[in-house]
């Protein structure tokens, strides 16, 4: 469904992506590990479009996108749920998700409203509260709730599990596997929380200063020793 080949991103004169391959099947969840700074986010903004690549290849269902705009990267069916949740704090919740949906046929609104409440409750509780006063797992809820507004085949996660108690950490690593095995939706994820991402995912990539160092099966991803000691071990 997604193949990055040889990609290369910029911030200015900064290289902040070196190379990068990967790829995403149908179906799949996928998710791609690293510290701080190696360019985890910079991949998923770049695959939107935002920066662009400098050089390198990025298909969509074998479609060239690598020039295409923003916009017009999301009505293909990629959705981007943002590190740091991104929401708009003064629209309330069923703004928000208007907002999300803007890309998506009318005719689905009530049935995508229900799919998204049914998945995340508590947004239908809050439906006419402000976004800026939600706690932060409920932010980012309606972040995740917003993506999927636009109906997409591939939605991108930046971080989801970033500041958020446990509890409210298992109830989004739920509603993603959820999404995933009943809905359809193929998932690429960037997380920090490496030993609940590798758990959730089919097969994984660990990222090194802009560059894929690594890559296998979730399982085999969890037993790797040099894995293990770089970010899960102390660090679940």
């Amino acid at each position: 469904m997604l193949e990055v080949e040889g990609v290369h991103s910029f911030y200015g004169r900064i290289e902040a992506l070196r190379g990068v391959d990967l790829e995403v099947r149908a179906g799949e969840i996928v998710t791609l590990i690293g510290a701080n700074g190696a360019g985890k986010s910079t991949l998923l903004m770049t695959i939107c479009g935002n920066p662009r690549a400098r050089s390198g290849t990025i298909r969509f269902d074998g479609a060239d996108i690598t020039g295409l705009a923003t916009h017009r990267i999301v009505r293909l069916g990629i959705a981007h749920a943002p590190e740091g949740r991104r929401i708009f704090p003064r629209m309330t919740v069923l703004e928000n998700l208007l907002m999300g949906a803007v890309v998506a046929d009318d005719r689905y609104l009530d049935e995508d409203l229900a799919r998204v409440f049914a998945l995340f409750p508590l947004l239908a509780d809050r439906r006419r509260q402000r976004g800026g006063t939600l706690s932060g797992g409920e932010q980012q809820m309606l972040a995740i709730a917003r993506a999927l507004m636009s109906r997409p085949r591939l939605l991108l996660l930046d971080e989801p599990s970033l500041g958020l108690a446990p509890m409210m950490v298992r109830q989004i690593f739920a509603a993603i596997r959820d999404l995933n095995a009943n809905h359809g939706i193929t998932v690429f994820l960037v997380e920090q929380n490496a030993h609940h991402a590798l758990r959730l995912a089919q097969r994984g990539y660990v990222m090194v200063n802009g560059e894929i160092a690594l890559t296998g099966t979730g399982e085999e991803l969890l037993a790797d020793a040099d894995v293990r000691a770089a970010y899960l071990e102390g660090g679940r």
